[in-house]
């Protein structure tokens, strides 16, 4: 069931127009509300249930003035039927061990980061993150999160190998994906594919509804993957409903090929106060 809470006692603010990382000759907005110390498990469901995403302790979402790409999509992981490819993705991970540990970050942790950053996003806009900066990703929340490390089984007794990690909210309604990261240089696992993959049967067996993916953006090839993954629900103004084979289809235009920023840089100088009217 869905839990509701006193918008009015949450301030939302809008971000200064910025180009658009995804789509060409666009500006991009963000809303934003900082989430609350007391109740912030509570409003986070409820934000991320109509499309928000949660970087630290602050909740956004798109709210660009001529444009709606950006949608929200989610998994749901119930009616969700591995694919003969997707067993394989799987398969080809199955010498990694789940380590569930709490949102701390350390230096090991950090250090993975780097080299997925430069390797993947070097000109994008995490691509500077310093270690203070990775503490407060993984640290600044009052929402109920954690770290999901893949290792290498060991040999010895100790940690096995850092091979990918994954910062996850839990939700009242499922698993919210907030950032993953893993090794560069193993192309053949899809370590990418292999975290939503591995998130979805992690709910299937905890009988969790959905998997969160953050935005779907049609026409933007840094979004394309997150169509490869059937069923997907997207969030549209009358609701949550199964993405079609039409939009799934969608292209990129070329001019969009190559790198963008990413998602979570969240530019908050020059914010105005939004009106809660146009959440609805």
């Amino acid at each position: 069931m869905t839990q509701h809470f006193p918008t009015r006692q949450l301030r939302f603010f809008l971000t200064a127009p910025t180009p658009c990382p995804y789509l060409p000759g666009r500006e991009e907005r963000k809303v934003f509300a900082h989430l609350p110390l007391s109740d912030g498990p509570t409003v986070n469901d409820s934000l991320t249930q109509v499309g928000f995403r949660r970087s630290q302790n602050i909740a956004y979402r798109p709210a660009c003035e001529t444009c709606r790409a950006c949608q929200s999509a989610r998994a749901p992981a119930a009616e969700y039927l591995l694919s003969r490819s997707e067993r394989k993705v799987l398969n080809r991970n199955d010498d990694l061990e789940r380590h569930l540990v709490e949102a701390e970050a350390t230096l090991e942790q950090f250090e993975l980061l780097r080299r997925y950053l430069l390797a993947r996003h070097a000109d994008g806009g995490m691509a500077e993150m310093t270690w203070p900066d990775y503490v407060a990703m993984v640290e600044d929340t009052a929402v109920r999160t954690h770290l999901l490390e893949y290792r290498k089984k060991s040999t010895d007794g100790g940690p096995g190998d850092l091979i990918a990690c994954v910062l996850v909210d839990v939700l009242a309604d499922g698993l919210s994906l907030v950032y993953s990261f893993y090794n560069p240089d193993l192309p053949r696992r899809s370590l990418g594919s292999f975290i939503i993959l591995d998130h979805i049967v992690q709910a299937q067996q905890g009988q969790l509804p959905y998997v969160y993916l953050g935005y779907w953006v049609p026409g933007s090839e840094k979004m394309a993957y997150k169509a490869r993954f059937s069923p997907l629900e997207i969030l549209k103004p009358g609701g949550w409903s199964l993405m079609s084979a039409r939009e799934r289809g969608a292209r990129p235009p070329s001019s969009m090929r190559g790198g963008a920023k990413d998602p979570c840089d969240l530019p908050l100088s020059d914010a105005e106060p939004a009106d809660i009217e146009e959440l609805s």
